[in-house]
């Protein structure tokens, strides 16, 4: 069997270490292409080195472009490489990476395996929630993380080929939790103890874009009661530095720092008190770790874990009177399944 997997942003890279390795000790060929849409060395190359994931054969190298210019090029390019079809075209998520490889692979009839099908944000604003929807809608093979998603795919009258695996992003903390622990110095270096600190990201357009929104979200930072660890993403870093909004990063209870590979955000999101995200993978795994989540986003596609009382919707403005306010839930049920959605994964595309 051979397949093509597209991937282009950090959260792929994350969920398809786990995949290619479950392929690659079931003997499927496999041909990485890389769209390079998230290209700097602390985005994507590091990821590579720190998961074992499988150097792409490939790398387009497109990005810093509108999302039709990205996305028609990336389209343009992935074609070009498609002159022996594989059986199958590999997409995960939703960047637009992912649009790009399912619309090629639809028109020259490569059956479609999305991982991670069915999330939903109800907001069509995000570009994010297109890629989703039109993914799903061409895809054959749908692997749906949670219960919640195969009922989105359902109400959108999608049942064929739907999958309830779990979610990968579980296989990967799982197998590179302890890894973590063992090798990263994240916590030393910054001098940081466990529960002592909150953590945060923020990269959405919806946040970044408009100054008096990312002012807000950088002010309520400096009013809280523990120090804000804040990776910043090189698209956020640009922003602020244009909107001239850098004095608050000299702020005392603001940590500053570059982006971190995945065990060094492994290890921040086990020892934190809480985390304060956009991300939408970054909300749950800090569900997985079982830390409260304070979602700066009016909408989220990982709704269960707003059900269930560990994440919640927030304005900048009112973050600080959430995080205080905030009762722990009694319960964490397992949401996203057993560790092994990797292997059914495979087992699937082998049985088909």
């Amino acid at each position: 069997m051979k397949i093509v997997t597209i991937l282009g942003a950090r959260p792929q890279f994350i969920k398809a270490s786990v995949v290619s390795s479950a392929f690659q000790r079931a003997g499927i060929n496999e041909i990485i292409i890389h769209t390079g849409q998230h290209f700097d060395s602390l985005m994507s190359d590091i990821f590579f080195q720190d998961l074992n994931l499988p150097q792409p054969q490939y790398h387009l190298n497109i990005h810093s472009l509108n999302h039709s210019a990205m996305t028609g090029r990336m389209m343009e390019k992935i074609e070009e490489l498609l002159d022996d079809k594989p059986d199958w075209m590999c997409v995960y998520g939703d960047t637009n990476s992912t649009l790009a490889g399912a619309l090629v692979a639809a028109k020259l009839h490569i059956p479609i395996a999305h991982i991670e099908a069915g999330l939903r944000s109800f907001n069509r604003q995000m570009p994010e929630e297109v890629n989703r929807v039109v993914t799903d809608h061409l895809a054959q093979l749908l692997f749906a993380p949670t219960n919640l998603a195969v009922q989105c795919l359902e109400n959108e009258g999608i049942s064929q080929g739907v999958h309830l695996v779990g979610d990968v992003m579980m296989d990967a903390i799982l197998q590179y939790q302890a890894k973590a622990k063992q090798t990263s110095d994240i916590l030393a270096r910054h001098q940081l103890s466990l529960n002592e600190f909150y953590l945060a990201t923020v990269h959405r357009p919806s946040n970044t874009d408009d100054r008096v929104r990312l002012s807000y979200i950088l002010d309520s930072f400096t009013k809280l009661d523990h120090p804000v660890v804040f990776p910043i993403h090189p698209r956020t870093q640009a922003q602020i530095d244009k909107m001239e909004l850098s004095h608050y990063l000299a702020a005392d209870s603001i940590v500053a720092i570059p982006p971190v590979s995945y065990l060094d955000m492994l290890a921040l999101e086990s020892a934190c008190r809480c985390i304060i995200t956009d991300s939408g993978g970054i909300q749950k795994e800090a569900y997985i770790f079982g830390r409260p989540c304070f979602t700066l986003r009016n909408e989220t596609e990982w709704k269960e874990t707003v059900d269930i009382g560990w994440n919640q919707l927030v304005q900048p403005e009112n973050l600080s009177k959430s995080i205080a306010n905030f009762t722990r839930p009694s319960e964490c049920p397992k949401l996203y399944g057993n560790g092994d959605a990797a292997t059914q994964i495979t087992e699937i595309l082998l049985n088909l």
